[in-house]
């Protein structure tokens, strides 16, 4: 199986599926001669011409309008925002249009579209630039939401979010860019939305996360087996909406306690949604408090000292999951 780059993964998924099926296009600033802001479209314009990759104005209302058109119209457009702070500026087309349509138009109209771009702080690029929407999105009935943490998920992912009828926001992470893991060289290789994914397997205490938190999640898990003697497992969300509730639960049931982790702002966050619903479908078999760890509930700094801190790192996870213990 060959190891490749989180990058190079949604290259070889956006390659795939334009080549599978001719009504994939994809769209957005800077994706065809400049090949991405973070070359993930890199080799796309010269392989599959400018009528597939298609460079856009800098005005996200405009090409996610056309895209959503385009979509209601039976093709089945990839839009790249440089970052997902930007979706902001396309909010009626996105979480009014086409959230709605099918549901406005009784079924008899689809709207798959995917809208795709790095998500995350950590790169002190400021607070306009760092949003983490995904519960944003996810409280938006109509649009599919997923965080793929690996290669191989942002692979088979994006894949199965082409090949949705739905609208499906892929939230990515600009530091998982250089990631490497394996991933099969498969063009049928698809990982369905709403499947969580257990990562490591314990009998202490269960962390839940998405996105970059997984990453360090699996580091304080370690920490955790090394020096304290606890065995703990992590669970990958993957996907917010639709969200593995039987795989929440059942890693719930198995150790008894649970960690929330998140790089998302806590108010009204994806770790709010999970702690309701644990607690309201599994609440007898805690054996202590839910515990969380989320980002700083400001603005994302942009100070490198102090957005190192705003966002969970190893240390603040490691204090609050001995909390549980």
């Amino acid at each position: 199986m060959p190891e490749i780059t989180y990058r190079e993964a949604l290259n070889q998924a956006l390659s795939e599926e334009i080549e599978r099926d001719e009504n994939v296009v994809l769209l957005g600033e800077e994706v065809a001669q400049f090949k991405g802001s973070y070359k993930v479209s890199e080799g796309l314009l010269e392989k599959f011409g400018s009528d597939k990759i298609v460079d856009t104005p800098i005005s996200e209302a405009a090409f996610s309008g056309l895209a959503v058109g385009a979509a209601m119209m039976g093709m089945r457009p990839v839009v790249e925002f440089m970052f997902w702070s930007f979706c902001y500026v396309a909010f009626d087309q996105i979480f009014n249009n086409a959230a709605n349509v099918r549901y406005m138009s009784g079924g008899l109209i689809n709207v798959p579209i995917v809208f795709r771009g790095p998500a995350n702080g950590g790169t002190n690029v400021g607070a306009t630039h760092s949003h983490t929407p995904e519960n944003f999105a996810a409280n938006t009935p109509g649009l599919k939401v997923i965080c793929p943490s690996t290669p191989a998920d942002a692979k088979g992912m994006l894949k199965a979010a082409i090949r949705d009828n739905d609208p499906v926001c892929v939230m990515e992470n600009t530091i998982l860019y250089n990631l490497k893991g394996d991933v099969p060289d498969d063009n049928e290789f698809i990982i369905p939305l709403g499947q969580a994914n257990l990562i490591r397997e314990g009998s202490d205490l269960s962390i839940i996360a998405h996105g970059k938190a997984v990453h360090t999640s699996l580091e304080v898990a370690q920490s955790l087996e090394e020096k304290h003697g606890v065995s703990t497992e992590v669970l990958d969300l993957r996907s917010i909406r639709p969200l593995d509730t039987e795989a929440i639960l059942s890693t719930v049931r198995k150790t008894n306690r649970v960690l929330l982790v998140e790089e998302n702002k806590p108010f009204c966050g994806v770790g709010a949604q999970i702690s309701f619903l644990i607690q309201e479908q599994a609440f007898d078999y805690l054996d202590a408090p839910i515990k969380r760890v989320s980002a700083i509930d400001v603005p994302q700094a942009y100070s490198k000292s102090l957005e190192s801190v705003q966002i969970p790192d190893h240390d603040r996870v490691l204090e609050k999951a001995l909390e549980l213990i």
